[in-house]
């Protein structure tokens, strides 16, 4: 079984997914002091969850850089 090698791109998709993750968790977590009836976390734990949005753009960035290289590569060979 050959492995393909990884394209442009393919390590900020992998990136954006982790961080994605990261700022999902932390939303969870934040969220659950409201349905607990704790005292809710400070507000830079709410800063957190907004990885969740920076992971998404970063993922997006990914997609548009292996589109990118796949349309010249395709250029490139007519």
């Amino acid at each position: 079984m050959t492995a393909t090698p990884p394209g442009p791109g393919d390590g900020l998709v992998r990136v954006g997914g982790i961080v994605f993750i990261v700022g999902a968790v932390a939303t969870l977590i934040t969220l659950a002091p409201l349905f607990l009836g704790t005292e809710p976390f400070p507000s830079y734990a709410y800063a957190v969850c907004m990885l969740m949005g920076a992971g998404f753009a970063i993922a997006g960035a990914g997609v548009l850089r292996s589109i990118a290289a796949q349309r010249s590569q395709a250029r490139s060979a007519r």
